[in-house]
């Protein structure tokens, strides 16, 4: 038997498969994933969501993670990669429909569409992408309320969910220097876009470097109204020409993504934002404002300081005009068996207004 291996996060393929079935035990598939052994099941589809969740619970078990703020930071992100490795070891066939070939499996048609295109010909996919494929697929279909649009974003699979609202009110918030034309550089799902579209900016001009992103963006224009006013552009920060207004809200954290997902959170060596402040003043119209949204949680877990992002604003010839500050209210900032609870209550989320000097 030979089918073709499927990652929506880029996984490499096992090297080593066996075919197992309703008869693996939890601690059987454990140790079979630490060997790096993956596993192919063969038998009822509801069996192996329950043997994926008993070595969630396996491999979640441990001490509370110790160090300082930097440190926990790095392993609690091993222990996640460690996670995932584990998780990702049972797999799943998928037929062309595509259907999964398994007693109890449940229509899983549009899920994979989204995460993984067509789907023409015998494949295998690990269960624990799948069902994150899944759930993906039902934020997409329900969306995220969003009070400052008074609608719903509906975010596709690859795209962040823009479920932390602070960020968001910052933007509708923030005194306009201008409502002709505005930038959005890295737009995500669109939500900044479209929330300048709904204060009034005649045209706003929203990029991004991912199809996904720019496609989801595009559909969520649509479903809000704004299409007229708002456009999504595939490239690669700034669109051509200049804008009195430049809005980006890049990724928080300075570390490597390990999926698709985590780029809208890691900016390795917070490239994105250097690279946006030291742009920014060659894509504004003179008077015009950049506005940086980002937290400040990387400070409080050690990996960039405030100086260093002062630094950076000086030396892209920027000045501050004025800084607007909100602290979150997701739920996490309030969860203390989080292991990143200290930086996450101490976190501050952040629009900065930025002019060339």
């Amino acid at each position: 038997m030979t089918a073709r291996w499927r990652s929506a996060n880029g996984r490499p393929a096992p090297t080593r498969v066996e075919v197992v079935t309703d008869s693996l035990t939890a601690d059987e598939a454990n140790r079979m994933a630490s060997q790096g052994i993956a596993m192919l099941w063969h038998g009822d589809f509801h069996n192996a969501r329950q043997i994926l969740n008993a070595m969630d619970r396996r491999v979640g078990a441990g001490k509370k993670i110790a160090g300082t703020p930097a440190e926990k930071f790095y392993r609690h992100r091993q222990s996640r990669s460690h996670r995932a490795r584990i998780l990702g070891l049972l797999l799943i066939p998928l037929d062309p429909g595509p259907v999964v070939p398994l007693r109890r499996a449940p229509d899983i048609r549009e899920a994979a569409a989204e995460a993984y295109g067509d789907i023409g010909e015998s494949s295998v996919v690990s269960l624990h992408e799948l069902v994150g494929a899944i759930g993906a697929h039902e934020w997409r279909r329900n969306g995220v309320y969003v009070d400052a649009l008074q609608g719903r974003i509906h975010p596709q699979y690859g795209t962040f969910f823009p479920t932390r609202s602070e960020y968001v009110d910052l933007v509708a918030a923030a005194p306009l220097p201008s409502d002709t034309l505005a930038f959005d550089v890295g737009t995500g799902t669109g939500v900044l876009a479209a929330v300048l579209a709904r204060r009034g900016v005649h045209r706003v001009v929203a990029t991004d470097n991912e199809p996904r992103a720019i496609a989801c963006a595009g559909e969520n224009f649509r479903n809000l109204g704004v299409q007229d006013n708002a456009e999504a552009v595939l490239t690669d920060m700034f669109p051509p020409g200049r804008a009195p207004l430049i809005v980006c809200n890049p990724p928080w954290i300075p570390a490597t993504p390990h999926s698709t997902l985590d780029s809208a959170v890691y900016d390795p060596g917070s490239r994105m934002l250097f690279r946006f402040l030291n742009e920014l003043s060659d894509h504004l119209e003179p008077g015009g404002e950049g506005w940086l949204v980002l937290s400040d949680l990387a400070e409080h877990l050690g990996l960039r300081s405030r100086d260093d992002l002062l630094a950076a604003i000086n030396a892209a010839g920027l000045k501050v005009v004025e800084r607007l500050d909100t602290k979150p209210t997701h739920p996490k900032a309030s969860d203390r068996d989080d292991p990143l609870f200290e930086a996450r209550t101490a976190e501050v989320t952040s629009l900065w207004r930025l002019v060339p000097r």
